[in-house]
Protein backbone atom coordinates (compact mmCIF):
# COMPACT_ATOMS: atom_id res chain seq x y z
CA UNK A 1 0.00 0.00 0.00
CA UNK A 2 1.32 3.43 -0.93
CA UNK A 3 1.53 6.14 1.75
CA UNK A 4 -1.15 8.80 1.89
CA UNK A 5 -0.93 12.50 2.61
CA UNK A 6 -2.53 14.06 5.71
CA UNK A 7 -2.96 17.82 5.43
CA UNK A 8 -4.40 20.01 8.21
CA UNK A 9 -4.80 23.81 7.90
CA UNK A 10 -5.60 25.27 11.32
CA UNK A 11 -6.67 28.85 12.11
CA UNK A 12 -4.49 30.21 14.92
CA UNK A 13 -6.14 32.36 17.57
CA UNK A 14 -9.57 30.83 16.99
CA UNK A 15 -10.45 30.14 20.65
CA UNK A 16 -9.68 33.63 21.90
CA UNK A 17 -11.32 35.17 18.84
CA UNK A 18 -14.61 33.34 19.42
CA UNK A 19 -14.63 33.78 23.20
CA UNK A 20 -13.95 37.53 23.17
CA UNK A 21 -16.00 38.68 20.16
CA UNK A 22 -19.61 38.81 19.01
CA UNK A 23 -20.76 35.26 18.39
CA UNK A 24 -22.66 35.69 15.13
CA UNK A 25 -20.01 37.72 13.33
CA UNK A 26 -17.15 35.56 14.60
CA UNK A 27 -18.96 32.50 13.24
CA UNK A 28 -19.37 34.20 9.86
CA UNK A 29 -15.71 35.24 9.72
CA UNK A 30 -14.44 31.72 10.54
CA UNK A 31 -16.93 30.18 8.11
CA UNK A 32 -15.73 32.46 5.31
CA UNK A 33 -12.08 31.68 6.03
CA UNK A 34 -12.68 27.93 6.03
CA UNK A 35 -14.51 28.21 2.72
CA UNK A 36 -11.59 30.22 1.31
CA UNK A 37 -9.15 27.50 2.36
CA UNK A 38 -11.33 24.78 0.86
CA UNK A 39 -11.54 26.71 -2.42
CA UNK A 40 -7.73 27.01 -2.44
CA UNK A 41 -7.37 23.21 -2.64
CA UNK A 42 -5.57 22.63 -5.96
CA UNK A 43 -4.22 19.14 -5.27
CA UNK A 44 -7.57 17.34 -5.24
CA UNK A 45 -7.30 16.70 -1.52
CA UNK A 46 -10.27 14.95 0.06
CA UNK A 47 -11.95 16.81 2.91
CA UNK A 48 -12.46 14.31 5.71
CA UNK A 49 -13.81 16.70 8.31
CA UNK A 50 -14.21 20.30 9.43
CA UNK A 51 -12.90 20.42 13.00
CA UNK A 52 -14.13 23.77 14.29
CA UNK A 53 -11.16 25.97 13.40
CA UNK A 54 -9.33 23.39 11.27
CA UNK A 55 -9.76 21.36 8.11
CA UNK A 56 -8.69 17.73 7.84
CA UNK A 57 -7.68 16.84 4.27
CA UNK A 58 -6.10 13.68 2.95
CA UNK A 59 -4.92 12.23 -0.36
CA UNK A 60 -5.22 8.47 -0.43
CA UNK A 61 -2.26 6.42 -1.67
CA UNK A 62 -0.61 9.47 -3.21
CA UNK A 63 1.90 12.11 -2.10
CA UNK A 64 2.41 15.29 -4.16
CA UNK A 65 5.94 16.20 -5.16
CA UNK A 66 7.90 18.65 -3.03
CA UNK A 67 7.20 21.46 -5.48
CA UNK A 68 3.46 20.74 -5.64
CA UNK A 69 3.11 20.39 -1.87
CA UNK A 70 4.87 23.69 -1.16
CA UNK A 71 2.83 25.38 -3.90
CA UNK A 72 -0.37 24.09 -2.28
CA UNK A 73 0.71 25.39 1.12
CA UNK A 74 1.61 28.79 -0.34
CA UNK A 75 -1.70 28.99 -2.17
CA UNK A 76 -3.65 28.44 1.06
CA UNK A 77 -1.64 31.03 2.97
CA UNK A 78 -2.12 33.48 0.11
CA UNK A 79 -5.87 32.88 -0.05
CA UNK A 80 -6.20 33.15 3.73
CA UNK A 81 -4.38 36.46 4.07
CA UNK A 82 -5.93 37.88 0.93
CA UNK A 83 -9.35 37.36 2.45
CA UNK A 84 -8.32 38.88 5.78
CA UNK A 85 -7.06 41.93 3.88
CA UNK A 86 -10.41 42.17 2.12
CA UNK A 87 -12.24 41.99 5.47
CA UNK A 88 -9.98 44.67 6.92
CA UNK A 89 -10.29 47.14 4.05
CA UNK A 90 -13.98 46.74 3.23
CA UNK A 91 -15.54 46.31 6.66
CA UNK A 92 -18.33 48.53 7.90
CA UNK A 93 -19.03 46.83 11.22
CA UNK A 94 -17.16 48.18 14.28
CA UNK A 95 -17.67 45.04 16.40
CA UNK A 96 -14.72 43.18 17.93
CA UNK A 97 -15.12 40.21 15.60
CA UNK A 98 -14.86 42.30 12.44
CA UNK A 99 -12.16 44.64 13.75
CA UNK A 100 -9.88 41.92 15.18
CA UNK A 101 -10.29 39.31 12.41
CA UNK A 102 -7.10 40.52 10.64
CA UNK A 103 -5.13 39.32 13.69
CA UNK A 104 -6.00 35.68 12.95
CA UNK A 105 -3.17 33.53 11.64
CA UNK A 106 -2.73 30.17 9.95
CA UNK A 107 -0.69 27.04 10.47
CA UNK A 108 -0.59 24.02 8.18
CA UNK A 109 0.48 20.56 9.33
CA UNK A 110 1.43 17.90 6.79
CA UNK A 111 2.17 14.24 7.53
CA UNK A 112 2.07 10.93 5.65
CA UNK A 113 1.73 7.22 6.21
CA UNK A 114 -0.47 4.23 5.50
CA UNK A 115 -4.11 4.90 6.30
CA UNK A 116 -6.98 2.81 7.52
CA UNK A 117 -10.58 3.93 7.19
CA UNK A 118 -13.81 3.65 9.14
CA UNK A 119 -17.36 4.36 8.04
CA UNK A 120 -19.46 6.67 10.18
CA UNK A 121 -23.03 7.22 8.92
CA UNK A 122 -21.90 6.28 5.40
CA UNK A 123 -18.96 8.70 5.60
CA UNK A 124 -15.54 7.17 4.99
CA UNK A 125 -12.95 8.72 7.28
CA UNK A 126 -9.20 8.16 7.80
CA UNK A 127 -8.37 6.31 10.98
CA UNK A 128 -5.34 5.00 12.77
CA UNK A 129 -1.90 5.87 14.13
CA UNK A 130 -0.92 8.32 11.39
CA UNK A 131 -4.10 10.32 11.92
CA UNK A 132 -3.39 10.53 15.65
CA UNK A 133 0.19 11.66 15.00
CA UNK A 134 -0.90 14.34 12.53
CA UNK A 135 -3.28 15.79 15.09
CA UNK A 136 -0.65 15.60 17.84
CA UNK A 137 1.73 17.61 15.67
CA UNK A 138 -0.77 20.46 15.76
CA UNK A 139 0.23 20.91 19.41
CA UNK A 140 3.95 21.60 19.10
CA UNK A 141 6.69 23.86 20.42
CA UNK A 142 7.12 26.05 17.33
CA UNK A 143 7.40 29.63 18.58
CA UNK A 144 4.92 31.09 16.13
CA UNK A 145 1.24 30.93 15.19
CA UNK A 146 1.94 31.33 11.49
CA UNK A 147 3.91 28.47 9.99
CA UNK A 148 3.89 25.21 8.09
CA UNK A 149 5.12 22.01 9.70
CA UNK A 150 6.08 18.92 7.73
CA UNK A 151 6.67 15.66 9.57
CA UNK A 152 10.01 13.90 9.22
CA UNK A 153 8.28 10.97 7.47
CA UNK A 154 6.81 13.25 4.83
CA UNK A 155 9.99 15.32 4.47
CA UNK A 156 11.98 12.14 3.83
CA UNK A 157 9.46 10.88 1.28
CA UNK A 158 9.46 14.11 -0.77
CA UNK A 159 13.19 14.73 -0.20
CA UNK A 160 12.77 17.99 1.69
CA UNK A 161 16.13 18.90 3.22
CA UNK A 162 16.39 20.78 6.50
CA UNK A 163 18.42 23.54 4.82
CA UNK A 164 15.82 24.10 2.09
CA UNK A 165 15.30 27.83 1.53
CA UNK A 166 13.31 30.03 -0.84
CA UNK A 167 11.96 33.56 -0.57
CA UNK A 168 9.00 32.23 1.43
CA UNK A 169 10.33 29.06 3.07
CA UNK A 170 13.23 28.80 5.54
CA UNK A 171 12.98 25.36 7.12
CA UNK A 172 14.38 24.41 10.51
CA UNK A 173 14.44 21.19 12.50
CA UNK A 174 12.12 20.58 15.42
CA UNK A 175 10.73 17.76 17.54
CA UNK A 176 8.27 17.11 20.34
CA UNK A 177 7.52 14.10 22.50
CA UNK A 178 4.02 12.69 22.82
CA UNK A 179 3.35 9.71 25.13
CA UNK A 180 7.10 8.93 25.27
CA UNK A 181 7.42 8.95 21.46
CA UNK A 182 9.48 11.65 19.80
CA UNK A 183 8.14 13.06 16.55
CA UNK A 184 10.63 14.94 14.38
CA UNK A 185 9.65 17.55 11.84
CA UNK A 186 10.74 20.49 9.73
CA UNK A 187 8.97 23.81 10.04
CA UNK A 188 9.04 27.17 8.31
CA UNK A 189 7.59 30.35 9.79
CA UNK A 190 5.66 32.15 7.06
CA UNK A 191 6.24 35.86 6.59
CA UNK A 192 2.93 37.10 5.18
CA UNK A 193 4.71 40.13 3.74
CA UNK A 194 6.36 37.74 1.28
CA UNK A 195 3.00 36.50 -0.05
CA UNK A 196 1.60 37.91 -3.28
CA UNK A 197 -1.91 38.64 -2.08
CA UNK A 198 -4.82 38.54 -4.49
CA UNK A 199 -6.04 41.93 -5.69
CA UNK A 200 -9.52 42.97 -4.63
CA UNK A 201 -11.82 45.89 -5.23
CA UNK A 202 -10.88 48.57 -2.74
CA UNK A 203 -13.48 50.37 -0.69
CA UNK A 204 -15.17 52.97 -2.86
CA UNK A 205 -16.01 56.15 -1.02
CA UNK A 206 -18.93 57.69 -2.90
CA UNK A 207 -19.00 61.47 -3.15
CA UNK A 208 -22.08 63.50 -4.10
CA UNK A 209 -21.88 67.01 -5.49
CA UNK A 210 -25.61 67.67 -5.03
CA UNK A 211 -27.80 67.67 -1.95
CA UNK A 212 -29.82 64.53 -1.21
CA UNK A 213 -33.27 64.20 -2.74
CA UNK A 214 -34.68 63.89 0.77
CA UNK A 215 -33.56 63.30 4.35
CA UNK A 216 -35.33 61.57 7.24
CA UNK A 217 -34.06 61.88 10.82
CA UNK A 218 -35.23 59.94 13.87
CA UNK A 219 -33.88 59.20 17.32
CA UNK A 220 -33.68 55.51 18.26
CA UNK A 221 -33.61 54.07 21.80
CA UNK A 222 -30.73 51.72 21.06
CA UNK A 223 -26.92 51.79 20.95
CA UNK A 224 -25.48 52.98 17.64
CA UNK A 225 -23.59 49.77 16.87
CA UNK A 226 -26.68 47.65 17.55
CA UNK A 227 -28.79 49.78 15.21
CA UNK A 228 -26.13 49.34 12.53
CA UNK A 229 -26.39 45.57 13.00
CA UNK A 230 -30.17 45.61 12.54
CA UNK A 231 -29.83 47.72 9.38
CA UNK A 232 -26.85 46.03 7.72
CA UNK A 233 -27.57 42.40 8.66
CA UNK A 234 -29.98 41.16 6.00
CA UNK A 235 -31.30 38.46 8.31
CA UNK A 236 -33.25 41.18 10.11
CA UNK A 237 -34.78 42.79 7.02
CA UNK A 238 -37.86 40.58 7.11
CA UNK A 239 -38.79 42.10 10.49
CA UNK A 240 -38.93 45.72 9.36
CA UNK A 241 -39.42 45.74 5.60
CA UNK A 242 -42.80 45.30 3.90
CA UNK A 243 -44.04 41.70 3.89
CA UNK A 244 -44.26 41.68 0.09
CA UNK A 245 -40.48 42.05 -0.13
CA UNK A 246 -38.00 39.19 0.22
CA UNK A 247 -34.21 39.15 0.14
CA UNK A 248 -31.62 36.90 -1.44
CA UNK A 249 -28.12 37.07 0.09
CA UNK A 250 -25.24 35.02 1.45
CA UNK A 251 -26.33 34.26 5.02
CA UNK A 252 -22.82 33.11 6.00
CA UNK A 253 -21.12 36.38 5.12
CA UNK A 254 -20.63 39.52 7.20
CA UNK A 255 -21.96 42.48 5.24
CA UNK A 256 -19.14 44.73 4.01
CA UNK A 257 -18.48 47.25 1.28
CA UNK A 258 -19.13 45.55 -2.05
CA UNK A 259 -21.54 42.97 -0.59
CA UNK A 260 -24.42 42.29 -2.97
CA UNK A 261 -27.99 41.26 -2.24
CA UNK A 262 -31.20 41.03 -4.22
CA UNK A 263 -34.48 42.58 -3.17
CA UNK A 264 -37.45 40.71 -4.67
CA UNK A 265 -40.71 42.67 -5.01
CA UNK A 266 -43.56 40.93 -6.81
CA UNK A 267 -41.17 38.90 -9.00
CA UNK A 268 -39.05 41.99 -9.74
CA UNK A 269 -35.40 41.58 -8.78
CA UNK A 270 -33.52 44.69 -7.63
CA UNK A 271 -29.78 44.25 -7.26
CA UNK A 272 -28.16 46.21 -4.42
CA UNK A 273 -24.51 46.79 -3.54
CA UNK A 274 -23.29 47.95 -0.13
CA UNK A 275 -21.44 51.28 -0.27
CA UNK A 276 -20.19 54.00 2.05
CA UNK A 277 -19.46 57.73 2.17
CA UNK A 278 -17.37 60.03 4.29
CA UNK A 279 -18.76 60.88 7.71
CA UNK A 280 -17.85 62.61 10.91
CA UNK A 281 -15.86 61.01 13.75
CA UNK A 282 -17.82 58.37 15.71
CA UNK A 283 -20.52 58.18 13.02
CA UNK A 284 -21.41 54.75 11.64
CA UNK A 285 -22.46 54.76 7.99
CA UNK A 286 -24.07 52.02 5.94
CA UNK A 287 -25.22 52.64 2.38
CA UNK A 288 -26.74 50.78 -0.55
CA UNK A 289 -26.88 51.52 -4.25
CA UNK A 290 -29.01 50.12 -7.07
CA UNK A 291 -29.41 50.90 -10.77
CA UNK A 292 -32.52 48.77 -11.21
CA UNK A 293 -35.58 51.00 -10.52
CA UNK A 294 -37.00 52.07 -13.89
CA UNK A 295 -38.36 55.49 -12.86
CA UNK A 296 -34.79 56.62 -12.07
CA UNK A 297 -31.27 55.60 -13.12
CA UNK A 298 -29.51 55.28 -9.77
CA UNK A 299 -30.64 55.23 -6.14
CA UNK A 300 -28.22 55.83 -3.27
CA UNK A 301 -29.40 55.44 0.30
CA UNK A 302 -27.24 56.07 3.37
CA UNK A 303 -28.01 55.38 7.01
CA UNK A 304 -25.84 57.71 9.10
CA UNK A 305 -25.89 56.76 12.78
CA UNK A 306 -24.60 59.18 15.41
CA UNK A 307 -24.31 57.98 19.05
CA UNK A 308 -26.11 60.09 21.67
CA UNK A 309 -25.19 57.91 24.64
CA UNK A 310 -24.72 54.20 25.36
CA UNK A 311 -28.41 53.40 24.79
CA UNK A 312 -29.59 55.87 22.15
CA UNK A 313 -28.56 57.26 18.80
CA UNK A 314 -29.72 59.49 15.97
CA UNK A 315 -30.44 57.96 12.58
CA UNK A 316 -30.20 60.25 9.58
CA UNK A 317 -31.22 58.60 6.31
CA UNK A 318 -30.18 60.34 3.09
CA UNK A 319 -31.58 59.28 -0.27
CA UNK A 320 -30.16 60.39 -3.60
CA UNK A 321 -32.31 59.79 -6.69
CA UNK A 322 -30.55 60.33 -10.00
CA UNK A 323 -32.16 60.58 -13.41
CA UNK A 324 -30.38 61.28 -16.68
CA UNK A 325 -33.11 61.93 -19.25
CA UNK A 326 -35.31 65.03 -19.27
CA UNK A 327 -38.47 62.89 -19.07
CA UNK A 328 -37.20 60.97 -16.02
CA UNK A 329 -36.22 64.20 -14.28
CA UNK A 330 -39.74 65.57 -14.74
CA UNK A 331 -41.24 62.30 -13.52
CA UNK A 332 -38.88 62.33 -10.55
CA UNK A 333 -39.84 65.86 -9.55
CA UNK A 334 -43.60 65.32 -9.91
CA UNK A 335 -44.16 61.83 -8.51
CA UNK A 336 -41.27 59.45 -7.96
CA UNK A 337 -39.55 61.43 -5.22
CA UNK A 338 -42.75 61.55 -3.13
CA UNK A 339 -43.28 57.80 -3.52
CA UNK A 340 -39.70 57.00 -2.50
CA UNK A 341 -39.91 59.36 0.47
CA UNK A 342 -43.19 57.89 1.69
CA UNK A 343 -41.92 54.31 1.39
CA UNK A 344 -38.65 55.14 3.13
CA UNK A 345 -40.36 56.80 6.09
CA UNK A 346 -42.82 53.92 6.46
CA UNK A 347 -39.97 51.40 6.41
CA UNK A 348 -37.87 53.24 8.99
CA UNK A 349 -40.88 53.75 11.24
CA UNK A 350 -41.41 50.00 11.05
CA UNK A 351 -37.74 49.52 12.02
CA UNK A 352 -38.37 51.76 15.03
CA UNK A 353 -41.37 49.66 16.10
CA UNK A 354 -39.35 46.48 15.65
CA UNK A 355 -36.59 47.83 17.92
CA UNK A 356 -39.11 48.89 20.56
CA UNK A 357 -40.46 45.34 20.52
CA UNK A 358 -36.94 43.97 21.13
CA UNK A 359 -36.41 46.03 24.29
Amino acid sequence: MKPSLLFLPDISGFTEFVQTTEVEHSQHVISELLEVLIAANTENLQLAEIEGDALFFYKENEIPTLEKLLAQIERMFTAFYSHLKLLENNRICPCNACSTAPKLQLKIIAHCGELQFINVQNNRKPFGTEVIEAHRLMKNSVQSDNYTLISNELATYINLQNDYQTTLYHFSKGNDTYDSKQLDYLYAIINKEKLKLHPFQATKIVEHTKAPSFVYTKEFPIAADKLLEYISNFNYRKYWVDDTVSFEFNANEVTRIGTEHVCVIKDKHLNFTSITKKGKPKQLIYGEMTTNPKPVDVVYQYHIISPIDSSSCLLKTEVYLEANSFFKKILLALLVKKVFQKNTIQTLDKLYEFILGKK
